[in-house]
């Protein structure tokens, strides 16, 4: 069955918004949660939600001062940052609404919905009275639409480009997750082994790791066991290894995958190639750094080979 390449790649860049949306709203509610454990006077700052999201400069156009406040307001109420929620549910709909004759009838009312609540509910979610019921709501509608495509649309074209999407934005926004929690632990000036833990469970859970980690590792939360679980956990539908395997599964299916298959098996093989333990975290951010490097130039490869042309 061929597809026109437009379809193809707005299909693809409908999942990948979709998971944004989920990942962004996952970790600015677990780190949310993180921030109202700590000990007061902790060097922890709300800064590392929107670095995680490389969002920087954007975020230092439009406000002065890293805070609770300013930040929520950029990643849940913003509507023309490219980080922020709504900026994601839009760019999804309007791809939604695009593709409308190869996708379920409920896909295009499900994300309609999902944008008409955002749209109604994003201001006033900012402050704390009704941030934590938006944030569960838009995973909620995330995975009701994720669990609709996956349980209704045929397995073909259509199907193999939205899970290539997903995967892929999964795989880059785990990667941030981990980076930055290396980062926020190993730029504080006196270590703090309890702050650690508190730390490294939030990411955790933002990527619904926890219960996993806890049967296969243990009660005891250690940042070298987490990256290794998080990277290299094949059976972890969170994990990097995991996302890489299913994206190669979809790509090898189609025409002209030589390119594509050679950078993915590249990024495969560093993945496993990969040690943590005893690593210094310098180096574990030159290696997530040259992993995503990996990712942009895999996405390049997909976009200059199946979205650029009509043939």
């Amino acid at each position: 069955m061929t597809m026109l390449s437009r379809v193809a790649d707005r299909l693809y860049w409908m999942s990948r918004y979709l998971e944004r949306v989920e990942d962004t709203a996952r970790l600015t509610l677990s780190y949310t949660h993180l921030i109202m454990d700590i000990p007061q006077g902790s060097d922890l700052g709300w800064d590392t939600l929107v670095k995680i999201l490389d969002g920087e400069p954007s975020y230092l156009e439009h406000y002065r001062v890293f805070n609770e406040q300013n930040v929520l307001k950029f990643l849940i109420a913003d509507r023309d940052n490219p980080c922020s929620i709504p900026f994601a549910v839009k760019s999804a709909r309007e791809n939604v609404r695009t593709t409308r004759d190869v996708l379920p009838a409920e896909a295009w009312e499900h994300v309609n919905e999902l944008h008409l609540y955002v749209e109604e509910m994003a201001d006033k979610s900012v402050g704390r009275r009704n941030r934590y019921a938006f944030l569960e709501q838009i995973i909620g509608r995330c995975q009701m639409i994720n669990g609709l495509l996956m349980t209704t649309l045929p397995r073909g074209r259509a199907s193999g480009f939205i899970k290539v999407g997903h995967l892929l934005e999964r795989s880059d926004m785990t990667t941030r997750v981990i980076d930055v929690g290396a980062a926020a632990i190993s730029s504080r000036a006196q270590p703090d082994p309890a702050l650690d833990a508190l730390l490294w469970g939030s990411l955790l859970r933002s990527l619904s790791a926890m219960t996993a980690y806890r049967r296969s590792v243990g009660p005891l939360v250690e940042a070298d066991a987490v990256v290794d679980l998080v990277f290299k956990d094949a059976t972890l539908p969170r994990s990097v290894v995991f996302c890489l395997n299913g994206i190669r599964e979809e790509l090898k299916s189609l025409k002209n995958c030589d390119d594509s298959l050679k950078i993915l098996d590249r990024a495969r093989r560093r993945v496993n190639r990969f040690a943590t333990v005893r690593m210094p975290r310098s180096l574990l951010h030159e290696f997530i750094d040259e992993f995503q490097m990996g990712l942009n130039e895999l996405n390049g490869v997909i976009a200059a080979t199946w979205f650029l042309s009509d043939s």
